[in-house]
């Protein structure tokens, strides 16, 4: 999963996506853009985190 398919399977806005990790928003616009790249142990934390916090509403879907 990459980073954009991350946040959506949160149905979170890029704004909301980026409040919520405290991270800028312009650095959500560009991972998602390719014009530069989270890092895979970045995603792969913030995947973690939402999974346990059950935020990732696209994936629960698909599993069920």
């Amino acid at each position: 999963m990459n980073f954009k398919e991350l946040r959506k399977a949160t149905g979170m806005s890029q704004r909301k996506f980026a409040e919520y990790f405290g991270i800028p928003r312009r650095t959500v616009e560009d991972w998602e853009r390719g014009i530069t790249k989270c890092n895979p142990y970045l995603l792969d934390l913030m995947h973690y985190k939402l999974e346990k916090e059950n935020l990732l509403k696209a994936e629960t879907e698909n599993k069920g």
